[in-house]
């Protein structure tokens, strides 16, 4: 019984430790917050039911994580059919607000969901889950250079989908405070054709 107590302790110094972080890297992954919260409390849910296995784990929040991320992909799996909906213009997918979050945030993450899951993955691991290059390809299972190769374009591609992001949303400034053009009416045919 006091290994299950010190177990379950565990369970609830790593969910105060780690829960944000986890969050923060699973919203970047998924872009949807209430997601994010979802599947790390799913990942927390699995350690809090074997509780004296989450003990013998070398580092918790790299398995709360990988748990997270197993969970999100098979979610993935799931939506293949939604999705297809989606980008054949059958089903609108609703807009999502998280109220307080910083516009440049709610940016990168739009941003992201236009790079490929295993880009994206990488990006999000490396980057907001501050993971080494080793580590990256240590937990998703791929070569360092392959890591290397995807954060390189992810880069790349994110840089080039921010600054597009922004050039939009410069002209749609300049367009809401220029003032209107008016134009001059144009005569009818009776008019012009008067002597």
């Amino acid at each position: 019984m006091g290994d299950e107590l010190e177990a379950r302790e565990a369970v609830r110094d790593a969910y105060q430790a780690h829960y944000r972080r986890l969050v923060a890297a699973l919203y970047a992954l998924t872009g949807d917050h209430a997601e994010a919260q979802d599947l790390v409390q799913e990942a927390y849910a699995r350690a809090l039911a074997r509780p004296r296995q989450f003990l013998d784990v070398a580092d918790p929040e790299a398995w709360l994580r990988t748990v997270a991320m197993n969970l999100a992909r098979t979610r993935w799996r799931r939506r293949r059919l939604f999705d297809t909906l989606v980008r054949s213009g059958r089903v609108a997918r609703p807009v999502e607000s998280v109220p307080g979050v910083d516009p440049n945030r709610v940016a990168l993450v739009a941003a992201l969901q236009q790079l490929s899951q295993a880009t994206r993955e990488t990006i999000v691991l490396h980057h907001l889950a501050d993971m080494s290059v080793h580590e990256v390809a240590e937990s998703l299972g791929v070569p360092v250079g392959t890591v290397k190769a995807r954060l390189s374009r992810g880069r790349a591609m994110l840089a080039a989908l921010l600054t597009d992001g922004e050039a939009g949303e410069a002209e749609s400034a300049r367009r809401r405070t220029a003032p209107p053009t008016v134009s001059a009416p144009v005569p009818s045919q009776e008019v012009r054709d008067a002597p």
